[in-house]
């Protein structure tokens, strides 16, 4: 069952509280293009929710202005790992991970994105 999303904007929501009911909604950017998913957050200063690159498996920092959150995700958009990465690193591919999101340092903590929890991707249109 392959994912496949439009370059664009949209919106992640994380489920937060148990038996699905509460949920935050994050604006998204949609990387699903090689060139999108390339430039990625690069020369950015700060970014206004998350990035989703898909189909991806690892990210690097390099050329970057600040350091991100990176949380790797399976086929079936359920976090298998959260990092965050300073400007000037590669990070490691992730055997299962078919999407990667991206955010500001610190941001994905608070928005409940953590190992386990399962994200909902709804393209804007």
């Amino acid at each position: 069952m392959g994912r496949q999303w439009a370059d664009g904007p949209g919106k992640l929501i994380v489920r937060t509280g148990g038996g699905g009911a509460d949920a935050v909604t994050v604006p998204l950017e949609i990387a699903g293009s090689y060139r999108a998913r390339t430039k990625g957050l690069l020369g950015r200063d700060s970014v206004d929710g998350a990035m989703l690159l898909s189909p991806a498996n690892s990210v690097h920092t390099f050329r970057m202005r600040m350091p991100i959150d990176v949380a790797y995700l399976d086929r079936g958009l359920t976090v298998i790992a959260v990092v965050t990465m300073k400007p000037w690193r590669l990070g490691l591919p992730r055997l299962r991970s078919r999407h990667v999101l991206e955010s500001e340092a610190g941001a994905m903590a608070g928005w409940g994105v953590r190992v386990g929890a399962r994200v909902e991707v709804r393209v804007d249109g």
